[in-house]
């Protein structure tokens, strides 16, 4: 099966999955992180190299502040938790977005993470936290100017480009995220809120995008 080299994914539904069930929204969250274990896992044992998870975006500052304080309590458990992970399954650990808007105990954690994992090369966990794609692009352009495309978040990927994008939660917009990465991505939108989205969901994902044929505008 020729799957494809870099899979990203928007978990979206984390919020209304907890909504309806009468839970509060970090419930929602948590579940979701459970479930992008499993899938990171899934994709390493489908031999997809670069997963990308876009988990928060520069636009989610605006959420309610107890919210926010929360999800970056689970990010900094979270990576602690995956790292033993990745170092068993020597699968590197990189972040893409802002740093800056961090607290120094996340920023410690990743950079402690990234640098960890920093000499694996077959596999790939791309955390794409306080991203977003117009940032990234405004960012490199006031840093690099023209040549702003060779300084993105993503330069030092092996794939830099994803080839399949998935959405879940029935959302069908790209919200900005990878504006030049993911130029020629393939897109699949899922119904499912994300901590409802399976490791078998990810597989038929995969499955539908080995059907298709990539043109490139060819």
């Amino acid at each position: 099966m020729n799957v494809p080299q870099h899979v990203a994914v928007i978990p979206d539904g984390n919020r209304r999955w907890a909504k309806e069930r009468g839970l509060p929204a970090i419930a929602g969250h948590r579940r979701g992180s459970e479930m992008l274990i499993e899938l990171l896992d899934k994709a390493k044992d489908l031999n997809i190299k670069i997963f990308t998870f876009w988990a928060f975006s520069t636009e989610n500052w605006g959420r309610i502040q107890t919210e926010v304080a929360n999800l970056m309590k689970l990010y900094e458990a979270g990576i602690n938790h995956y790292l033993k992970r990745a170092l068993k399954n020597k699968v590197r650990f990189v972040h893409i977005g802002r740093k800056d808007r961090l607290s120094e105990r996340l920023k410690k954690t990743i950079t402690d993470a990234e640098e960890k994992t920093k000499t694996f090369r077959d596999y790939y966990f791309v955390l794409a936290l306080d991203y977003g794609g117009q940032d990234e692009i405004t960012r490199a352009v006031k840093k690099y100017g023209v040549k702003f495309d060779q300084f993105l978040d993503t330069k030092g990927l092996p794939y830099p480009n994803p080839d399949l994008v998935i959405r879940t939660s029935g959302e069908m917009r790209t919200s900005g995220f990878m504006i030049w990465q993911a130029a020629y991505a393939e897109w699949i939108f899922i119904d499912k809120y994300f901590p409802d989205f399976t490791p078998v969901d990810f597989e038929e994902c995969i499955q539908t995008y080995v059907k298709r044929q990539r043109r490139f505008g060819r």
